[in-house]
């Protein structure tokens, strides 16, 4: 099982940047996670990119409209992929004016990081700890205490 995340445009601001690398980083020696950024522009050229780019996948939308799941749900539900033998899940995040509705009717999942509306390079910092931490904690390692 693979995480794919796919992001609008390169991160720009120096904190996200870190933050990506850092993550991206740790994420390494798990060898589950890729990140591949997509052309930014509009929702809907942006939304076109991402359904592209994540065919095939299980497609879980990063929207402030999703779903407000815990950690332990997102661990719950990779060990259920694992068991059925999800290939790649991809998490989609869009450009600064979100996704268009198509895109959110097309994905197994969406997905909300908090109530706040997060600016979207911050969006992907946090979703890549998330999954590092979610990779720690399938590999019974003391990162996520």
């Amino acid at each position: 099982m693979q995480f794919l995340i796919l992001a609008a445009g390169k991160p720009a601001l120096n904190y996200a940047r870190e933050g990506v690398e850092l993550y991206l980083s740790r994420l390494k020696p798990f060898g589950k996670a890729e990140l591949k950024l997509v052309k930014d522009g509009n929702s809907r050229d942006v939304s076109e990119r991402l359904l592209t780019a994540s065919e095939g996948c299980l497609r879980i939308a990063m929207d402030e409209r999703g779903e407000l799941w815990t950690t332990d749900k997102l661990v719950t539900l990779a060990r259920n992929w694992q068991m059925r033998s999800v290939r790649r899940i991809a998490f989609l995040i869009g450009a600064s004016d979100g996704h268009t509705e198509e895109l959110r009717s097309r994905c197994n999942h969406v997905l909300a990081l908090s109530k706040f509306t997060l600016q979207h390079e911050l969006a992907l910092v946090v979703l890549l700890e998330q999954l590092y931490r979610c990779h720690t904690i399938l590999a019974g390692t003391p990162y996520h205490r």
